[in-house]
């Protein structure tokens, strides 16, 4: 399917008149363009897989560097900036002030950037080496597919959450724990967690779909609200959201990991007032959930790593006695 072209914008006001005259963007638009702000997911699910290896932090410490750089300011930036490129047309409607909307990244320089930064990080993926690179390229290769036309996987909300939270902990996750065993298989226990954690990122990705339902609508972009309305959009939210941290903590207490299993179950309590008052006020509510549920889900991510490092740990042990 071909992307839509741009939305009518409105006349030029005084203040745009300068932009209209852009031949290249400024350094600090390009640096919008990237949204550092999203970069925290991946690195903190490559810093959990990391933890979860059960390998000595200090002496793997370059390697810990690399993969946050290649996670974070460049897989998840680049992905950004493919997806700002072809999600132009929509937020000529619901964020008209973004950097390619706006004017302030005139012509084709958004795709110039999406297309540098994605050979970036495969450049330096190969540093992590052969699991390092092949999940680079995977991830890379599903947030084209995200955006990109003719796949576009983000016009359904099923399948475009389903890629972006793969790529954002499971992928991350893995790799993290791949590179500190030296390219080794993570393990079922750290492929379990990593693969739950994913799916509770599906909740979180339909959270960001509710500020853009109208231009969504209009541009036939079926992501969960349009598809089950606010209301039926934030139940399964939350149910993404909440089941996969039960498991987890049914799992850690199955693992013989009792503190980090009640751990777990209280965190995702502590999200359950904030949620009540998201299905009563799904739309005006999102944001809150955002911002005050999600850093007690990935609080959940380290809590369970740093499990799997203890029983990663005492296996070792008595595996060398």
């Amino acid at each position: 399917m071909d992307t839509p072209p741009l939305a009518p914008s409105p006349p030029l006001q005084a203040s745009h008149l300068a932009s209209a005259v852009l031949t290249r963007p400024a350094l600090r638009t390009v640096a919008e363009f990237l949204k550092p702000i999203t970069w925290f997911p991946p690195m903190w699910a490559f810093a959990c897989g990391v933890v979860a290896s059960g390998q000595a932090l200090s002496a793997h410490w370059g390697l810990l560097l690399l993969g946050l750089v290649l996670t974070g300011p460049l897989v998840c930036a680049s992905s950004q900036a493919v997806n700002d490129w072809f999600d132009r047309h929509v937020d000529a409607i619901n964020e008209p002030n973004r950097p390619i909307p706006s004017g302030r990244m005139p012509g084709r320089w958004g795709l110039g950037i999406a297309i540098a930064w994605t050979a970036l990080s495969l450049i330096w993926a190969t540093l992590m080496g052969p699991w390092g690179f092949a999940a680079c390229a995977l991830a890379i290769a599903l947030s084209w597919a995200y955006s990109a036309p003719p796949v576009r996987l983000k016009n359904n909300g099923w399948w475009g959450n389903a890629a972006c939270a793969l790529s954002y902990e499971g992928l991350a996750w893995l790799t993290g724990t791949a590179v500190m065993l030296g390219g080794a298989w993570p393990g079922p226990h750290s492929v379990a967690l990593a693969l739950l954690y994913s799916v509770g990122a599906h909740g979180i990705m339909t959270l960001n779909d509710f500020k853009a339902i109208e231009g969504d609508r209009r541009m036939g972009v079926a992501s969960l609200p349009v598809q089950l309305g606010a209301h039926g959009a934030a139940r399964m939210a939350c149910v993404f959201m909440l089941v996969p941290q039960v498991v987890v903590s049914a799992l850690l207490l199955s693992w013989q990991l009792p503190w980090h299993a009640a751990a777990v179950l209280v965190l995702a309590v502590l999200q359950g007032p904030l949620m009540a008052k998201f299905l009563r006020q799904p739309v005006e509510r999102a944001l809150h959930v955002s911002a005050f549920g999600v850093p007690l889900f990935v609080s959940g991510m380290m809590v369970s790593a740093w499990g799997l490092r203890q029983l990663n740990q005492l296996q070792h042990t008595v595996g060398a006695l």
